[in-house]
């Protein structure tokens, strides 16, 4: 990591500013993305984490809830009730692995297959909300995935 010449770092004072805070221009973001996901969302009656759930099974179907908790940042006691309303919904299913029984793996069934053509609006209206340009939205994207990784070290 380079460090910084003494002369960028700011004064403690300048540091404590609420809107110098790099953690709270994410976090009022991210507040910002939900009123702006809800109404996309409610029309699929998914709230954003359910929604996320979906996303990586459309993605790759068939998998651990282990595997969906390293995808999504997720522990499985977070995970499980969700998973256990998407399956009351009727849009997944779980099952023990026959391979190893400890292992819970989800699966989409026919109907939450078919959610996926309903939701194929939501990420377009999601760009168009940023009012950035898609290559803006992926540097943006790269450099927070980069920062997450920093912290996560």
């Amino acid at each position: 990591m380079k460090a910084m010449a003494k002369a960028e770092i700011p004064s403690p004072e300048e540091l404590m500013k609420i809107d110098n805070f790099l953690c709270f221009a994410i976090y009022s973001a991210n507040h910002a993305f939900t009123r702006v996901y809800k109404p996309l969302l409610d029309d699929l009656d998914l709230t954003y984490p359910q929604y996320l759930v979906m996303v990586v099974l459309w993605e790759k179907d068939d998998q651990t809830v282990g595997s969906l908790g390293d995808k999504l940042f997720l522990e499985s006691s977070t995970l499980t009730p969700m998973l256990k309303r998407l399956e009351a919904m009727g849009y997944i299913s779980r099952v023990r692995d026959r391979a190893d029984e400890r292992q819970v793996r989800v699966r989409l069934t026919e109907t939450g297959r078919a959610l996926k053509e309903k939701a194929g609006t939501v990420p377009c209206g999601i760009i168009e909300a940023t009012g950035m340009e898609p290559a803006q939205i992926g540097r943006l994207k790269e450099e927070i995935a980069a920062l997450r990784a920093s912290l996560l070290r």
